[in-house]
C-alpha cells in the first residue's frame, strides 16, 4: 500500500476515534475500531483489556525488537470546550476533537507507518506495535501491563505530540506525601509549637533546596510544593500539616535516589513516595535511530512532561506529530497536514534502519 492512501486512511480512523467516547479504562470502544483496521488491512492481532498489539508478519527471534507505541485514552473534556469534544470536525486545516492531538495523530501515524512496514521482508529489526489504554491515568492496564506479554523489546519509539522533533530524554516523576507536625492546642493559649507556622521554614527549604546533578538533556531536577492541607476550624491549632510534592526527576537520578535523599534532608517529620515506579528515560544520541531523525533535519531536546516511557526499561525515543501545548486543552486539534508529516518522518526513519 502507497503512503498516499495510508495517509488518508489515518485520517479516517482518527476521525472514528475521536467521535467515540475513550476515557482512561472505558476504551473498549476504540479499542474495537483499532482491531478492524488490522482486520481491514489482514493483520493478525492480539487483545488483552483495551491493548491491541501485532508483530511484524517476517518476525523473527534473536534480532533487534523496535516497539512502536501510542496510547487511545484521552482525559475528560474540560469545561472551556465550546466545541463537541466528538464532533471530528475539519476547519481550516485543523482536525478538532478530543484526543486530536493527545495521542490520536501519533496513534495512527505509527499505525500507518507500522501497516506500512508489515510484510517487508528481510527487515534488521522486529517491530511490534502496541496501541494502548490508560496512559493518561498510568492505570494498571496500560503498556505496563504488556510488557510480559509481547515479546521483550530494546528499543521503543513512543508516540506523543512533539512536532516530530526528537525527545531524547524524559523526566520521571515522583509524588510525595509530607508532614509537618506540631503540639494541637486552643486558639486562644500561647503554642510555641505550631504546624502551621512550622511549615514556613519546611516550605523556604523545598523552594531552596537544589539537586547537585545536573543534566544535558533534562536540566534540573525540579521539585514543587503543589498541595497544603492543614487545620478544621477557626479556634483550633492542628496537629499536623499534609504537604504534597511533585518532584520531576532527571536523568542523573533514579527515583529511589531522590526518595532516599529527600526522607535525609527534608526537614518534615515524614516524607513518603507515592510510586517509585515512573522513572526517567532517554536514548543514547548515537544510537541509529537518533542519528536517523537528525538526518532528516529534526532538532532533539529534553522532555519535560510524562508518558509511557516512564515503565519502559530500554532506550526510548518520544515522537509524534502534534505540539504538546495543545495536550488537554479546550477545542483540541492537530493540523492534518502534521499527521500526513508524521507519516512520511515516520517511515523516513525507520527505513534508513531497516
Amino acid at each position: 500500500m502507497n503512503r498516499e492512501q495510508l495517509t488518508q486512511e489515518a485520517i479516517e480512523l482518527l476521525k472514528k476515534l475521536i467521535a467515540t467516547q475513550s476515557f482512561s479504562s472505558e476504551e473498549e470502544g476504540t479499542a474495537a475500531i483499532i482491531e478492524a483496521w488490522f482486520k481491514a488491512h489482514d493483520i493478525p492481532f492480539k487483545r488483552q483489556a483495551n491493548n491491541i498489539w501485532a508483530t511484524n508478519k517476517n518476525f523473527e527471534e534473536g534480532k533487534t525488537t523496535l516497539l512502536l507505541n501510542s496510547h487511545h485514552d484521552t482525559v475528560q473534556p474540560n469545561n472551556g470546550y465550546t466545541r463537541d469534544p466528538y464532533s471530528p470536525d475539519v476547519e481550516d486545516g485543523k482536525l478538532y476533537g478530543l484526543g486530536s492531538n493527545d495521542a490520536g495523530g501519533c496513534l495512527v501515524s505509527l499505525i500507518a507507518t507500522f501497516t506500512y512496514f508489515y510484510a517487508q521482508e528481510n527487515p534488521k529489526y522486529n517491530l511490534v506495535i502496541v496501541a494502548s489504554g490508560e496512559e493518561e491515568s498510568s492505570g494498571p492496564n496500560g503498556l505496563n501491563s504488556m510488557l510480559k506479554v509481547i515479546p521483550p523489546v530494546d528499543v521503543a519509539i513512543v508516540g506523543e505530540p512533539t512536532l516530530m522533533n526528537l525527545a531524547v530524554a524524559e523526566k520521571g516523576l515522583v509524588v510525595f506525601d509530607a508532614k509537618v507536625k506540631g503540639t494541637p492546642s486552643h486558639a486562644a493559649h500561647p503554642n510555641n509549637n505550631n504546624a502551621i507556622y512550622n511549615c514556613i521554614d519546611v516550605l523556604q527549604w523545598f523552594k531552596d533546596f537544589t539537586f547537585e546533578k545536573v543534566s544535558d538533556a533534562l536540566g534540573e531536577v525540579k521539585m514543587t510544593v503543589t498541595q497544603i492541607k492543614g487545620g478544621k476550624q477557626h479556634n483550633a491549632v492542628p496537629a499536623d500539616v499534609e504537604l504534597v510534592v511533585d518532584v520531576r526527576v532527571n536523568d542523573k537520578y533514579s527515583n529511589q535516589e531522590v526518595a532516599d535523599l529527600l526522607q535525609e534532608k527534608a526537614p518534615c517529620d515524614e516524607i513518603i513516595p507515592r510510586s517509585l515506579r515512573l522513572n526517567s528515560s532517554s536514548i543514547p544520541l548515537d544510537h541509529d535511530l537518533v542519528k536517523a531523525g537528525i538526518a532528516l533535519g529534526r532538532t532533539t531536546y529534553g522532555s519535560p512532561t510524562l508518558s509511557d516511557q516512564a515503565v519502559l526499561s530500554c532506550p526510548s525515543l518520544k515522537l509524534g506529530p502534534g505540539d504538546s501545548t495543545r495536550s488537554h486543552s479546550a477545542n483540541e486539534f492537530i493540523y492534518v497536514n502534521e499527521i500526513e508529516e508524521g507519516i512520511e518522518i515516520y517511515i523516513d526513519l525507520l527505513k534508513s534502519i531497516l
